[in-house]
């Protein structure tokens, strides 16, 4: 069983291949300023959600930036994913998720941590 606000290693994705898969051939959605790829993944993976973040280097050329952003972005999946992970033990799927913020301008925690829940729900009924 996950622990209920834990983001672990198990649950990172990391692997090239999946993640190649993943924006090849998976879906997108948008809750602005986040746009989520996901992919229902067929083979067997050894945790049941893989979840990356990312941000652009256009838009954000300091790494400092991008990875303030990355933080914020594990932090509001970290306390906001419990419905994600009841969704997928309930019906037995594998799901690879990848959240890419793509706004201009530097967020605050206060706003990803409100769009975070819209955009896993998004990603549940899209699943479902």
């Amino acid at each position: 069983m996950i622990k209920p606000f834990s983001y672990n290693k198990e649950e990172k994705l990391k692997s090239r291949k999946l993640l190649e898969q993943l924006f090849a051939t998976g879906k997108s959605l948008l809750v602005f300023p986040i746009k989520v790829f996901y992919l229902q993944v067929q083979e067997p993976i050894d945790f049941p959600i893989k979840v990356g973040v990312g941000t652009s280097t256009r838009n954000f050329k300091k790494a400092t930036d991008r990875n303030r952003i990355k933080r914020l972005l594990r932090e509001a999946y970290r306390t906001n994913k419990l419905p994600l992970h009841t969704f997928t033990s309930n019906n037995q799927k594998q799901v690879a998720v990848f959240f890419l913020y793509i706004d201009k301008a530097l967020p605050d925690g206060k706003l990803l941590q409100t769009k975070m829940p819209i955009a896993i729900e998004k990603v549940i009924n899209a699943l479902a």
